[in-house]
């Protein structure tokens, strides 16, 4: 009996220790985007062609150049989920998120959505960061398509 609880024991401090250095790994890739700088909270969800939204993913957005890359906010994969190029992108719609969904999003956020070659998407952030997204757009070199519809 007392060999079964060691084991139990053994099994459950290493389930602990797996646990800790994942939450560890989060972390250090969060402290790793953020100290680059030009980082913002941005949710993101896809607007299907076909079908209802998915679901809202809280995640940051990370400027690079004539790229927005977005980062799924907890998860310990370094490469970003999506990439956001500033060359061709449509802002088709600008709204506040309705109560159903606002639970989901950051206080006082502002839903933009955006067409990036074949995806359409939409971003929210608040009002500072998306003061930031239009005039990131805006800010495009002379030649570089953006609609800001």
């Amino acid at each position: 009996m007392a060999g079964h609880l060691r084991d139990a024991g053994v099994v459950l401090a290493l389930l602990c220790a797996v646990a800790v250095l994942l939450l560890a790994a989060v972390l250090v890739r969060q402290w790793a985007l953020h100290r680059r700088g030009g980082v913002v909270e941005c949710s993101l969800r896809a607007l299907p062609a076909d079908g209802a939204p998915g679901p809202w993913q809280l995640g940051v957005g990370r400027y690079k150049g004539d790229e927005l890359h977005w980062h799924r906010a907890f998860e310990v994969r370094i490469r970003p989920r999506q990439v956001i190029h500033r060359r061709g992108l449509v802002v088709s719609n600008r709204r506040a998120p309705d109560p159903a969904e606002a639970v989901d999003l950051p206080p006082e956020a502002g839903i933009v959505e955006i067409r990036n070659g074949d995806q359409r998407l939409e971003l929210a952030m608040n009002s500072a960061a998306l003061t930031g997204f239009l005039a990131w757009l805006e800010a495009a070199p002379p030649g570089f398509p953006v609609d800001l519809s």
